[in-house]
């Protein structure tokens, strides 16, 4: 029977090893050099028995029917969806910053004067980046992308990314529109839940398969006879396969402060707090309280995650953001060619790909890697290109 090693039991690993297990009927061996499996969706309960996800926060939802369903056999749902406040002049606004919090901050009258002024430029319902309405040819629609380009996007870009915002992609900014609705969820997707038992149990499921064996803290480094095995699925940084033969790719890091309370109630005005103000007022971006990602009930506990963004130190924190720029994406570019020469290595994920995906882009990735890489072609070994 044919064997694969998929490095990294993450969810694009599980969804993988699955694939592989149970459509191509063959032996698949999933490692991660972690003590557990999930990857950064990890969760579970504290000290204080107060579910988290040790790795940030984790909201899953999708456009994609296909992706939902898919994870539908692992795991039962929990409506959930997400909301998300920011601190602006003192007080809170909905983000994305919306028609409701035009009115908050420029007051009743004039907020809807406003928005009828965006509205009318470009519509209700829709997502406008605000550096597109910094070009608007109307200067009640340039004060408003003023305003929110400064107190929304620019102290928060600098905090998270280390750099100004102009020396990042302009899809980073597409992150931060103004919302012309008064819809206060922080995503629009057609499916938003949460799973019932966390992601940890969903991929435990995944990865309960006879013909799956599971390797935790085992590096792939620390593989012996790597050659026996038929294809390797590297969910790793790819410049670390290849010995940053091209030079390090550039990540960003998170440091995680988990502060827990005495609380029968939840604390926070939203699941999640951002602050969006200079670093001196505000050394961290963002915090979240688990207990209203996970519905769990009263446990006299809440445990609130603070997050402070550092730059990634191989060896002393977690590679989580790959750096959206084109510097970046030239060197990636490198690694992907070295890669399109192995026939029987395949790289897929957030750190493979070098592409910030959200959860159900990682599935999606997974499943069609599996269906246009290595579903249409077994091949005899792997030995020679995995030893690469």
């Amino acid at each position: 029977m044919r064997r694969t090693l998929i490095v990294g039991a993450g969810l694009t690993g599980a969804v993988l090893a699955r694939e592989i297990a149970e459509r191509l009927d063959e032996r698949v061996v999933v490692i991660d050099r972690r003590e557990h499996i999930g990857g950064n969706t990890f969760d579970g309960p504290n000290g204080h028995g107060v579910v988290v996800h040790h790795y940030g926060p984790h909201i899953f939802h999708t456009n994609a029917p296909q992706v939902a369903n898919y994870l539908s056999r692992y795991t039962d749902w929990r409506s959930y969806e997400h909301r998300v406040v920011a601190w602006f002049d003192d007080r809170w606004v909905p983000l994305p910053f919306n028609m409701t919090a035009m009115e908050i901050v420029f007051g009743e009258t004039e907020g809807r004067r406003l928005n009828a002024v965006l509205a009318g430029e470009y519509g209700l319902g829709v997502k406008v980046p605000i550096l597109k309405m910094r070009q608007s040819g109307s200067a009640d629609v340039r004060r408003v992308a003023d305003l929110v380009y400064e107190k929304v996007f620019l102290h928060y870009t600098m905090k998270q990314w280390g750099v100004a915002p102009d020396a990042l992609d302009p899809s980073v900014s597409a992150r931060v529109p103004v919302f012309l609705s008064r819809d206060d969820r922080y995503f629009q997707d057609t499916f938003q839940a949460m799973p019932r038992d966390g992601y940890a149990a969903l991929v435990a499921r995944m990865l309960d398969d006879p013909r799956i064996e599971l390797r935790c803290g085992q590096s792939f480094e620390d593989v012996d006879g790597v050659e026996r095995f038929d294809r390797v699925v590297f969910t790793g940084a790819i410049d670390e396969f290849f010995d940053h033969v091209h030079g390090p790719l550039p990540y960003r890091s998170i440091r995680f402060d988990m502060v827990t309370t005495e609380s029968g109630h939840t604390i926070q005005r939203a699941a999640q707090q951002n602050f969006p103000t200079p670093a001196a007022q505000h050394a961290f971006t963002r915090s979240t309280e688990f207990r209203q990602l996970t519905g769990q009930g009263d446990i006299g506990h809440t445990t609130l995650a603070f997050e402070y963004p550092e730059d990634y130190v191989p060896g002393r924190n977690e590679p989580y953001y790959p750096i959206p720029h084109e510097d970046s994406r030239r060197i990636y570019r490198r690694y992907a060619a070295e890669a399109a020469k192995l026939g029987t290595v395949f790289f897929a994920g957030r750190l493979a790909d070098y592409s910030y995906y959200n959860m159900d882009q990682a599935v999606a990735r997974a499943l069609a890697c599996f269906e246009k890489e290595i579903a249409p072609r077994r091949p005899a070994s792997a030995g020679r290109e995995a030893s690469a």
